[in-house]
């Protein structure tokens, strides 16, 4: 590395894919006050970076080209701005960067996005909670109203997709609370998503699984929605009277079924999903780990030199739990 520029990989337009992507030397960020300066060990992908390629997010990302994707970042702070208070160098860190940045050597995180990460944790579990992992926990405690803490009533509730980035963390930890967990995955994964505690698993290319219907009979309280293509009308006769779907991937359809609700009378509930990054509840998350509470599941592991074939398993959509890219 010459002194003062970093490896990165970037992309310089909407759309183009896995070959839009270009590795090149830019110069190493300089942190502003309430800024560190981290040395990356490990960043975690999302479908929602190169969602942000395809465009899903214009005009307001990328906020300018070329562009570094990345947001869920572990790693080790070698600079702090003049104004962090929180955090020493040498200090390892997970963090989410609000405009991109991981897919780099370097990296500068807000102090305020940012929490410690113990001994416990490696890196690569903690580049792998932020976005996922935080949405499950918004999803089942802010939207779905779920107690995580075992004082709640008994609540059914079915999660889809449940192998995946965040359905592997809504099953876990739903079981953390009083909840009846079914899940939905492809057949190859049944046993590992019995083996995070699902109380009931379904093969989504079964009869029985492609409709979501309880091997034990029972309508859902809450379901956590992580799968794509699955219309309303599939949910309704699945749900109690006042079942709520979370929808973790919403889109245009998902809007649109929320607006025609609105003109029914059924109390049946469809909530579409706007993570919001929260530092205390990121930092719980990271807790859960170091007690051996939450195990991230990884899929694979990619050297930044190889980042295009991360970009690629993301965008296949059959990886089982998170895709890690390590410079």
């Amino acid at each position: 590395m010459v002194k003062n520029l970093m490896k990165a990989v970037q992309y310089s337009r909407y759309g183009g894919g896995v070959a839009g992507l270009k590795h090149v030397d830019v110069p190493i960020p300089t942190p502003k006050k309430d800024e560190v300066l981290l040395k990356v060990e490990a960043t975690g992908i999302n479908p929602i970076d190169w969602k942000i390629q395809k465009g899903a997010m214009r005009p307001f990302l990328p906020r300018k080209f070329p562009f570094i994707p990345g947001t869920d970042v572990a790693g080790e702070v070698i600079e702090v701005g003049s104004g962090v208070k929180n955090f020493k160098v040498g200090d390892k860190v997970v963090t989410v960067l609000g405009n991109g940045g991981g897919l780099a050597e370097f990296a500068v995180a807000k102090e305020g996005s940012t929490v410690p990460r113990p001994t416990e944790v490696s890196a690569a579990e903690g580049a792998s909670l932020p976005i996922a992992g935080l949405a499950a926990h918004q999803a089942l405690t802010q939207l779905a109203g779920l107690k995580l803490d075992g004082s709640g009533q008994q609540v059914n509730l079915l999660v889809t997709a449940a192998s995946g980035g965040v359905g592997q963390f809504v099953v876990q930890l739903a079981k953390l609370g009083n909840i009846h967990v079914t899940a939905t995955c492809g057949a190859r994964n049944m046993d590992l998503v019995r083996s995070l505690g699902a109380d009931e698993v379904l093969d989504y290319k079964t009869p029985d699984g492609a409709a979501l219907k309880s091997p034990s009979g029972r309508k859902y309280d809450v379901v956590i929605h992580c799968a794509t293509s699955i219309p309303w009308s599939t949910f309704v006769p699945n749900l109690t009277a006042k079942g709520k779907v979370v929808d973790t991937t919403p889109g245009v359809g998902t809007f649109m079924s929320v607006a025609m609700k609105k003109i029914t009378c059924s109390k049946k509930q469809l909530i579409p999903l706007l993570t919001d990054p929260k530092k205390e509840n990121l930092d719980y998350l990271v807790k859960l780990v170091k007690e051996g509470k939450l195990k991230p599941i990884i899929d694979s592991k990619h050297s930044l030199t190889k980042a295009e074939d991360a970009w690629a398993k993301s965008i296949d959509g059959h990886a089982t739990g998170k895709i890690i890219v390590e410079p």
